[in-house]
């Protein structure tokens, strides 16, 4: 496997960790509609939460949260929405981030950005 997808799977299992730490329920994982996927689905408390993981080894070309452009948020709400759909949710959500940044073999500085970004309207 890719040195950059073994990275962004270590990612993704420590912010799943993290979720849990703070006391988050995870209820899926690598969740896909289209052509998007939402790495983590968790409830905090009575919150859905949407969570989009970004790992890199260097910040020296930007921070990993920088990559979630507006494409990407557009992808990630239309893949919320439907997860919202199939699932009856019809209460409160948000959009976080997690941002790692490898420092070591074993270690990764965190960055856990809560209500990261807020859906755009599109006019019909």
């Amino acid at each position: 496997m890719a040195a950059h997808i073994d990275l962004g799977n270590r990612g993704e299992d420590i912010a799943y960790e993290h979720l849990l730490e703070e006391g988050y329920t995870v209820l899926q994982r690598n969740w896909r509609y289209k052509k998007a996927e939402i790495d983590l689905v968790a409830m905090d408390e009575d919150t859905l939460v949407f969570v989009e993981v970004k790992t890199r080894s260097y910040a020296y070309l930007g921070e990993p949260e920088d990559s979630v452009n507006q494409r990407k948020q557009d992808l990630l709400v239309s893949a919320a929405a439907a997860y919202m759909h199939l699932h009856e949710h019809e209460w409160a959500y948000r959009f976080d981030i997690i941002s790692l940044i490898k420092e070591s073999d074993q270690r990764f500085h965190i960055k856990h950005m809560i209500d990261a970004f807020e859906p755009r309207l599109f006019e019909e």
